[in-house]
């Protein structure tokens, strides 16, 4: 009996040991499950960071700061035929490499760079120069001739840097990529309807490849079709960069249940006016539509959130930074403050 007794103890005594160590291993799992996470994992697919303080972040700049702006003069190297808007490449006198964009997406990209880069998206380098010399110049290019004056004088040119220590490797589509259905992902839908880029398509997109640790970055590279109308317009500027349209284009168009439509991107409009020849843009933007659309209230109001911690200062810098006039800057500052305040009353 005593035997017994003692052999009882024990195994109870062994297993109170195993559940307190089983326990203990449960409550460290936990709480390393809980930690945030601090750093990236080499080789992750990224759309967004932490951007820490929003308040203190310097939008006159944007993300390469003051230090990494352009050394003017440049020197031409090549044109860049691609896309709908005049381009070519050039170097500074530090020999390093710019994309020169002219004509009227330079100026509202430059902006929306700054406000993605301010909340936490992944962004290219963009600086405005309102009066650029670009040295060894052709007597005549493709496109963009009328923005060239004597001398090989540029008007309101933006020179764009790709990231720093990255490649460009692919482009990601809005359809299929790693993030969809995330919140980070859900915000940068919304950051595309607040500026009302309607010009979304894939080839818009580019993946970067970290050359340091891996990361793959998901940029949207051209943001030039914003702070306009909602959609595809006939006409000079296509709907891109026109106060009047912005600040009387609506934002949230619907709510339901908990989701939210956007206005932007809309359809094209070119249909009723040209008809059958515009059949192959007015369906293509029609399959874009869905990208401002069901966007979950909570994700919705998150970059709200973020948004929010902008001082109106800094918004206006933003515009400042693309040489906009005084009161160009505090409209367009208007507008993007009033829709931030939208998102905080869903």
């Amino acid at each position: 009996m005593l035997h017994s007794a003692r052999l009882f103890r024990f195994v109870r005594g062994a297993q109170f040991a195993s559940n307190c160590v089983a326990f203990t291993l449960l409550t460290f799992g936990i709480a390393v499950a809980q930690q945030p996470q601090t750093s990236f994992q080499a080789g992750q697919a990224l759309i967004w960071r932490d951007p820490g303080d929003i308040s203190s972040k310097n939008l006159l700049y944007g993300s390469g700061g003051e230090k990494d702006q352009p050394h003017p003069p440049v020197v031409f190297e090549k044109e860049d035929t691609k896309g709908s808007n005049p381009k070519f490449d050039v170097h500074d006198q530090d020999g390093e490499k710019w994309k020169v964009k002219l004509g009227v997406e330079a100026k509202p990209e430059t902006v929306a760079t700054r406000l993605l880069w301010a909340v936490g998206y992944f962004t290219e380098e963009d600086y405005l120069v309102k009066n650029l010399h670009v040295q060894n110049l052709p007597p005549a290019l493709n496109r963009g001739q009328e923005y060239i004056k004597h001398g090989g004088e540029v008007a309101d040119a933006r020179l764009k840097r790709h990231l720093k220590h990255a490649e460009k490797d692919d482009e990601w589509h809005w359809r299929h990529n790693p993030f969809n259905g995330q919140r980070e992902f859900n915000g940068l839908r919304v950051m595309m309807a607040l500026i009302n880029n309607w010009d979304v398509k894939d080839e818009n997109n580019a993946i970067y490849k970290d050359k340091d640790n891996g990361n793959q970055l998901y940029v949207v590279t051209d943001l030039g079709a914003s702070f306009g109308t909602t959609g595809y317009r006939l006409g000079p500027g296509r709907g891109k960069g026109d106060l009047h349209a912005y600040k009387h284009s609506k934002f949230v168009s619907h709510v339901h249940h908990d989701k939210v439509d956007f206005a932007a991107p809309s359809h094209s409009t070119v249909l009723g006016i040209l008809g059958i020849f515009s059949i192959p843009n007015f369906v293509t933007r029609q399959k874009l539509r869905w990208i401002g659309r069901e966007i979950p209230i909570a994700d919705a109001k998150w970059i709200g959130s973020l948004l929010a911690q902008l001082k109106p200062e800094q918004i206006q810098d933003a515009f400042r930074s693309a040489g906009y006039s005084d009161k160009d800057i505090q409209e367009y500052s208007s507008v993007v403050q009033k829709r931030i305040a939208e998102l905080q009353k869903l």
